[in-house]
């Protein structure tokens, strides 16, 4: 499964260490930033709950860039 979010972040190096941060969350599959558009796509391994792996997301992402934003 796919998602897009919507996210705030201030820079494209930012962005890229959300993306990195995203990728490596367990139970997403792959993961990408676009720092223009401010968008996050996300893919799911299968069987897992996307509300569940995107507060880990959002987790790791804070660790990286801790005034970053992920609107679910």
């Amino acid at each position: 499964m796919k998602k897009t979010y919507k996210i705030d972040v201030d820079c494209a190096n930012c962005a890229n260490l959300m993306e990195e941060a995203a990728k490596k969350t367990d139970g997403v599959k792959d993961a990408s930033v676009n720092f223009m558009m401010l968008k996050m796509k996300v893919e799911f391994e299968d069987g897992r709950e996307p509300a569940e792996v995107m507060e880990r997301v959002r987790e790791n992402c804070k660790k990286v860039e801790s005034d970053c934003e992920i609107l679910l």
